[in-house]
């Protein structure tokens, strides 16, 4: 095979269609899903706000178990078999999440479900660092985590459908849906992932020259785990995460919940905004990457992260379908920017080896704030019976990650290091 033969589709974009389906799995279904169904689902089980944000926090305590360990099994022992058993796992979960009615055991399995995306999602987006340079890392991430824009479209107008259907048991039949489509891709995942260009004789897109390290030599070489853990930047990098985890998971849990509870929204309404969302942030990762490619990962960052603090607070500033509207087309506009981001800046820093573990430690920061967020915003809605406060704090949070992220400086930790990890 010419690895420079022009006239054939490069593996490399095979990676980043499987990506794409992954991350539709592992966070498309398997986390937003959870803030559709949530309205009926809390009906059902009777769940106060609280609960209902806990059960959220659940998933993310798994999730954040997971994201250190998806990423460094992923390093040592190849993405490919990690990320089929994390989609096997969150799979089978979200089935017993429908087939659960007690408290406990809904978010055991939501829990479980978390640990299943960490192990699929993390290694999934740090393998791109393996097939594309710095160059083109951006782009490549952007199209990847597009994947919860297609998931958005799908759940804004196929639950309101089911559960019209299907009446009281419809979240049911929508986890069941969500986990057999896990399994599916997870299948797929493990047939046509590859860990490195060089298996399929050919050599990254867009590679950078200092970069041509072979793969024996990666073998030879045993990962700097300290190079990561040592850095300042990546710990910079991780609070600025951080901020994201805790604000937008407050955003698209509570969505729906506020559309019809407080607004009045039927549930055709809020799934319509809802896929409105996913419409508006199908090209937010390609062109939010892509810009960060040109000007920088810190500004993209920043600009990212003040698209979503207006968008934040115009649900509370604005309440009217106009306002909610707006909040929609806005937070879509930049949804999944701040993940490609963030994958693209980790493998410019540590390089393709490493990439998949630092993406592992900074989702750290980012899955502690997506476990404290709903459930601080739901303790507070049903201490203030509104979710407005909850809605000013994920705006005010986004806000600090911007000016965070504004003083962000980013560049590989060493030329040595950089060199033995691509």
């Amino acid at each position: 095979m010419n690895p420079d033969q022009p006239t054939r589709l490069h593996y490399a974009w095979i990676i980043v269609a499987v990506a794409c389906l992954v991350v539709f799995a592992s966070l498309g279904l398997a986390r937003f899903g959870y803030g559709v169904v949530l309205p009926a689902m809390q009906a059902d089980l009777g769940l106060n706000n609280a609960q209902a944000g806990l059960l959220a926090s659940a998933n993310f305590v798994g999730y954040l178990a997971m994201t250190l360990v998806g990423g460094m099994a992923a390093t040592r022992f190849g993405p490919r078999y990690v990320i089929s058993i994390g989609l096997a796992l969150a799979g089978v979960s979200m089935i017993m999440t429908g087939l659960s009615s007690e408290f406990f055991f809904v978010a055991l399995w939501r829990m479980l479900t978390g640990m299943g995306s960490g192990l699929s999602n993390v290694p999934v987006i740090g393998l791109l660092a393996a097939w594309f340079g710095s160059r083109r890392i951006g782009t490549a991430t952007g199209l990847a985590v597009t994947g919860p824009s297609f998931a958005l479209i799908g759940l804004g107008s196929l639950v309101p459908w089911t559960l019209e259907i299907f009446g009281d048991d419809g979240w049911r039949i929508c986890w069941y849906a969500f986990g057999v489509t896990a399994l599916l891709i997870g299948i797929a995942g493990f047939v046509l992932l590859t860990q490195r260009p060089e298996d399929k004789g050919l050599r990254p897109i867009a590679e950078n020259p200092a970069s041509t390290t072979n793969s024996a030599d990666m073998k030879r070489h045993r990962p700097q785990w300290k190079t990561i853990y040592r850095s300042l930047t990546v710990w910079h990098l991780g609070l600025v995460y951080g901020g994201f985890g805790f604000s937008y998971m407050i955003y698209l849990t509570f969505f729906i919940k506020k559309l019809t509870a407080e607004a009045h929204y039927s549930d055709h309404a809020a799934g319509e905004l809802f896929m409105l969302v996913g419409w508006c942030s199908l090209l937010c990762g390609v062109i939010f990457g892509t810009l960060s490619d040109v000007i920088g990962r810190n500004w993209a960052l920043m600009i990212t992260y003040l698209f979503h603090s207006t968008a934040f607070a115009l649900f509370v500033l604005w309440p009217t379908d106009i306002g909610f509207t707006l909040s929609a087309i806005i937070f879509g506009l930049s949804a999944w920017s701040v993940p490609a981001i963030m994958a693209a800046t980790c493998g410019e820093l540590l390089g393709a080896r490493l990439a998949p573990t630092a993406l592992g430690f900074v989702t750290l920061f980012h899955s502690v704030g997506q476990v404290a967020g709903p459930y601080i915003a739901g303790v507070m809605a049903d201490a203030t019976g509104s979710f407005d406060s909850s809605f000013l704090l994920a705006s005010a949070a986004a806000l600090a990650a911007a000016i965070g992220a504004a003083f962000l400086r980013v560049k590989p930790l060493s030329d040595n290091d950089s060199q033995s990890c691509a």
